[in-house]
């Protein structure tokens, strides 16, 4: 095979590859774009106010630093709810029964006010079950929705980086691709893929 066409074949690939890369790239950093825009629409429109204190004595210096800085903020960033759902809402319902318990219980102490309605100790007991229940499901929910939104904007977040690495390489391979262009320019007509280890080899010499 002649040289300028074996140089004209790669070229061409890198062409070709350099422009997949490009149009990655777009299509990665939309993906970023939009999944940025959305969790920060839909968290932003909940209006959760970040605490400046989780209440965890026992929280890590990173923890403490990040909500003393988010403190009285509205949440917005796929990291802010991770944070609040992990080291927030995940230290105080640490403290509470388990979903599966709490219905159980709430159950229990229903079942027995319906033996003696017009008992107030019972009453006070039924009562505070279900509160209990209630507060644990609606934060397990509250949770788990944004964990959820959290993911959600982690993906983004790797869409973003993608699209980087993405760009990157295709300025690469378009800049190799120029270079082999100029180089086949300058390759004679005659020149084949066998002269090269010849070429070499005087080179040497």
């Amino acid at each position: 095979m002649k040289r300028r066409t074996f140089d004209g074949i790669v070229t061409l690939v890198g062409v070709v590859l350099s422009v997949f890369l490009f149009a990655a790239a777009g299509l990665l950093n939309w993906g970023y774009s939009f999944t940025d825009n959305q969790v920060k629409t839909q968290l932003s429109a909940q209006q959760i106010t970040l605490p400046a204190d989780t209440g965890n004595p026992n929280a890590d210096a990173a923890t403490v630093a990040f909500f003393k800085d988010n403190g009285n903020k509205i949440m917005s960033t796929g990291k802010q709810a991770q944070m609040y759902a992990d080291h927030y809402l995940g230290f105080h319902l640490s403290a509470m029964p388990t979903y599966a318990a709490a219905s159980a219980a709430s159950r229990t102490a229903a079942g027995a006010l319906a033996a003696s309605p017009n008992d107030p100790a019972l009453q006070a007991a039924a009562t505070k079950a279900a509160g209990t229940l209630e507060t644990v499901f609606k934060g397990t929910t509250l949770r788990g929705t944004l964990l959820t939104a959290y993911a959600f904007w982690q993906m983004g977040q790797i869409a973003k980086i993608g699209a980087l690495v993405s760009l990157l390489g295709g300025v690469l391979l378009l800049l190799l691709s120029l270079l082999g262009w100029a180089h086949l320019r300058r390759t004679p007509h005659e020149a084949t893929i066998g002269d090269l280890p010849r070429t070499l080899q005087g080179a040497r010499n």
